[in-house]
């Protein structure tokens, strides 16, 4: 496969990092944007591009432009820019939720729509958004973050049916629990054998963002074992 041009949001994170050294390693050039500043470690040949707002479009269509100037064009957008609040609705309410989706929809939705024209532009874009188990059944204090990726969901399932008969195939993989530091921090007494390692979910979202997966389009992809 030639060298493509890949976008990861949140690509500053345990699993951003994970699948943009995955597409690098299969040849690809990746730009890892993040609302942090700096990434903790350095990709060869990659672009980092640090302080994005992504509920921000203008702040989204300004990645899209510098990096069709790096690259000259996108060929995969990974949407895993987002975040995780527990709260019940007795020890919170809208603002939580409207936190939550801004994080995990708004963000997904700015960027899928400014990076579109050139995803159409390539010869197979791909779109993989990160959705989630726990946005299936939403559990105790969920609430919020199960609706924010419960819109992503349904963002994936959408545009999937507005981009059929084009080249571009849009998925979302719905991970279970995975295994980051932070995660371990927040559950200390959990078994992490069960969580999804991040190296595993990443190779489930280059699958989707491959040739091989060129007849899948719309597909909620849960991903729930530890390997």
């Amino acid at each position: 496969m030639a060298s493509r041009s890949i976008i990861v949001t949140g690509g500053f994170g345990t699993l951003g990092r994970a699948v943009a050294a995955a597409f690098a390693a299969q040849g690809d050039r990746v730009a890892r944007v993040d609302f942090a500043v700096s990434a903790p470690d350095a990709l060869d040949g990659g672009v980092d591009i640090g302080g994005v707002d992504l509920t921000d479009a203008g702040a989204a269509n300004a990645v899209v432009k510098q990096v069709v100037a790096a690259f000259g064009g996108v060929d995969v957008l990974v949407n895993i820019a987002g975040g995780f609040v527990w709260q019940t609705l007795a020890d919170g309410g809208s603002d939580t939720w409207a936190r939550m989706f801004a994080m995990n929809a708004t963000t997904c939705v700015n960027m899928t729509k400014m990076a579109l024209p050139e995803l159409e532009k390539a010869a197979a874009g791909r779109i993989v958004n990160i959705g989630a188990g726990g946005a299936i059944v939403a559990a105790v204090g969920m609430g919020g973050y199960a609706a924010s990726k419960a819109a992503v969901h349904k963002l994936t399932e959408s545009l999937a049916a507005e981009l059929n008969g084009t080249s571009v195939t849009v998925n979302a993989v719905l991970p279970s629990i995975i295994d980051t530091p932070v995660n371990r921090a927040d559950m200390p007494d959990a078994d992490f054998g069960q969580w999804v390692q991040p190296a595993a979910l990443a190779d489930v979202i280059l699958f989707l963002s491959s040739s091989a997966a060129r007849a899948i389009s719309g597909a909620l992809v849960p991903v729930t074992r530890g390997a």
